[in-house]
């Protein structure tokens, strides 16, 4: 008993204050209403794209939801630790609880709660980058993925350059529904490395692809042979490049310079070398770069990749 005559334990107003604490640390992790520049990057790199940052705040408010968590679950082990431990003047046995309904109600309703909140931002952030109908590309490039290497065909109109990607045999493993978004009349040029091919600017290996900054670029994923990966890390985007299926995304880069990109799935004995770069510059230096391109010869297309299957245009058909 307390010196007043009081039951009260001195050890209640200091396990209040704790809880008090731990639900401030709480409150302050989660509902601070900061944006994507305020929290550290968490080893994600500098978003160099309108769609990358995005990505970046469902990155950065996955690791504070976790942070929560665990802070919560922490403080809780340390509470049950210091104040639950067992008395050195006492040897009874403690009170034994077989079940708590309201505790077992809340360890059940908590994680249903917490795996919602993450699928519903998840899924409304995926629709939005993956959507191709937000807003009209102003630049279509095919990548396709090859063992060991990548090649990029740039469909669009260019000077002395006659064709047009719709009809040309070399892209027929493209679905008309990626088709129709084609400029007319886009003869188109193209470029294509080997491993060791290396970018003369940086000395890195694999081939350029070319962007306009400020422009949205719509990206045609093919494959030539198994299923690849593409991936320009500060894009803070990637895609599969599956062969007989055709996959598309876009963005619309903002920052010049030239960045790192990878195949970021295992294909093979040679995977890790398949690199590229992708080198964003004005849109009239990009200009000028299909021009060179013509010059060299490099008109045209490369083939696209496998045709699709049957079941994949049954299954595309059944959607659209």
């Amino acid at each position: 008993m307390s010196p007043n005559g009081s039951d009260r334990s001195p050890r209640r107003p200091m396990r209040r204050k704790l809880l008090q604490a731990m639900t401030a640390g709480l409150v302050l992790a989660t509902a601070t209403g900061c944006t994507y520049k305020d929290f550290p990057r968490l080893g994600m790199p500098t978003p160099t794209t309108e769609e990358a940052p995005r990505i970046l705040s469902l990155w950065q408010g996955s690791w504070a939801a976790a942070l929560a968590v665990g802070v919560l679950v922490w403080g809780l082990i340390i509470w049950s630790a210091i104040f639950h431990r067992r008395s050195r003047t006492k040897i009874e046995v403690p009170a034994q609880t077989r079940y708590n309904m309201p505790i077992e109600a809340l360890y059940t309703v908590v994680p249903l709660i917490i795996v919602s909140v993450l699928f519903y931002f998840t899924a409304r952030d995926e629709t939005k980058l993956l959507s191709l109908t937000d807003k009209k590309p102003d630049v279509t490039v095919n990548v396709v993925g090859f063992q060991w290497s990548w090649g990029f065909n740039y469909i669009t109109p260019v000077d002395g350059v006659t064709g047009d990607a719709k009809t040309d045999p070399n892209l027929s493993a493209i679905p008309d529904r990626f088709k129709n978004a084609f400029p007319a009349a886009a003869g188109g040029v193209y470029d294509v490395g080997t491993p060791g091919t290396k970018n003369p600017q940086t000395g890195n290996p694999g081939p350029t692809l070319w962007l306009p900054k400020g422009e949205t670029v719509r990206f045609v994923l093919t494959s030539r042979d198994v299923i690849h990966s593409f991936w320009v890390v500060p894009f803070l985007m990637k895609m599969d490049v599956i062969p007989g299926h055709t996959n598309a995304f876009q963005v619309t880069p903002n920052q010049e310079g030239t960045f790192l990109g990878k195949c970021a799935e295992l294909c093979g004995v040679d995977h890790s070398r398949m690199l590229f770069n992708v080198k964003v510059v004005s849109p009239e230096r990009y200009q000028q770069h299909l021009k060179d391109l013509v010059k060299k010869g490099q008109t045209g297309y490369i083939p696209a990749g496998i045709a699709q299957t049957s079941h994949e245009k049954n299954r595309e058909t059944n959607n659209l």
